[in-house]
């Protein structure tokens, strides 16, 4: 993919509705809002559905991430969709840019990410992306 850009970010609210909560897992809906620094400047907005297993550290979750900034200075909008699973240390998933849901001058943007989280639990969200 084309242009990198990096943002590290901050959660401000987590909201979550347990809707399930019987032996082996619990099941949420969750809302996060986040605030990103550096190649992407703004904030998003995520619903997911979560899970998280009987035992601790397992966990999966989906859901869909609207961004509203400035990447690399161009304003607008785009939705990214995550899928998500931990197991015993490992974490593995996907984040991709939902196709034509770009905005002003986002408009057709494509692309992909990944969450990196530093050793001090510091989140930054890379992406790698193309206008179109």
């Amino acid at each position: 993919m084309g242009t990198k850009a990096v943002a590290p970010f901050s959660i401000e609210g987590w909201e979550e509705d347990v809707y399930d909560e019987r032996p082996g897992a619990r099941l949420s809906r969750t809302r996060i809002t986040k605030t990103f620094t550096g190649d992407f400047i703004g904030t998003s907005e995520a619903e997911t559905l979560m899970c998280g297993a009987a035992v601790e550290g397992s966990a999966a979750y989906v859901g869909f991430e609207r961004f509203l900034g400035s990447l690399h200075g161009r304003a607008g909008t785009f939705v990214l969709h995550h899928t998500a699973t931990g197991s015993g240390g490992q974490r593995g998933g996907s984040w991709t840019i939902v196709p034509d849901t770009g905005t002003d001058e986002l408009t057709g943007i494509s692309g992909a990410g990944e969450i990196v989280i530093a050793e001090d639990g510091a989140h930054t969200l890379v992406l790698a992306y193309e206008l179109g």
